[in-house]
């Protein structure tokens, strides 16, 4: 029996596909949905409800800046807990045995074909529905930039984290240093760079395989869950970041 059966439908999805913006939204957290034959991997209702099984609030905001910049969005429709999409098949984190102060009984101990059968159920067709989507933008002559909408926990192991809104990057900089630029020092969120994960933590996969590989500009947001908890937090935010990225495009032209 596979992980998917066909009633769940594809594990990927892709929204307002004919945009004619040069942003593609990319939300890889986007649901704490699994899949009927993994049960629940073992896990409470208060851990699946929980930041480890999906980035809460993250989706909306995207879907709320894909309208306003005329974007495409691309987001996984199953837990991270079953296959994390920001991770490449080889990474731990990829399918965690625990998250945060949570075991997750489902991941422990997973063969390789076990490993396999989620790459290839969840992972791969994310990996090339995104992959196709940014090579077809080229191919018409509008280089796409790549944009992945987050959130994270206010409290983690915890420790409370003052940031509310991070800015992250790789390689490329140039539309990191644009908004951050654009956000300034006296905005209304306490906003970093490459915060509360960077880099060094492995977080800017998706990043680096669609966005570096061909040379295109990228960021990945991180949003406080705590404000965009509610629709009316989800709006701000959404219209904030929109604002952002609106001023800073023109600035990597």
């Amino acid at each position: 029996m596979g992980i998917l059966t066909g009633e769940e439908g594809d594990p990927v999805a892709l929204e307002n596909s004919i945009a004619r913006g040069p942003v593609i939204l990319v939300c890889e957290h986007a649901s704490r949905l699994l899949p009927k034959a993994l049960g629940t991997l073992g896990l409470t209702e208060e851990a699946l409800e929980s930041h480890i099984a999906w980035d809460p609030g993250a989706l909306a905001v995207a879907r709320l800046m894909a309208e306003s910049l005329d974007a495409t969005l691309v987001f996984q429709r199953f837990s991270r807990l079953v296959y994390d999409c920001n991770r490449p098949p080889e990474s731990p984190a990829a399918m965690p045995e625990k998250s945060e102060v949570f075991a997750v009984p489902g991941n422990a101990g997973l063969d390789q074909a076990a490993r396999d059968a989620r790459t290839e159920a969840l992972y791969l067709p994310f990996r090339d529905r995104l992959s196709g989507l940014v090579k077809s933008r080229i191919a018409e002559g509008r280089a796409p930039v790549i944009v992945t909408m987050h959130s994270f926990t206010p409290v983690y192991f915890g420790k409370p984290r003052a940031v509310e809104i991070g800015i992250l990057h790789d390689a490329d900089t140039r539309l990191a240093d644009a908004m951050l630029a654009a956000a300034g020092s006296a905005g209304p969120y306490d906003i970093r760079r490459n915060e509360p994960y960077g880099p060094e933590d492995g977080v800017t996969h998706t990043l680096k395989e669609h966005g570096l590989a061909n040379g295109l500009a990228n960021v990945m947001i991180e949003v406080r869950n705590d404000l965009i908890k509610d629709e009316a937090g989800q709006g701000v935010v959404a219209g904030y970041l929109t604002g952002l990225l609106e001023k800073s495009l023109p600035a990597i032209q």
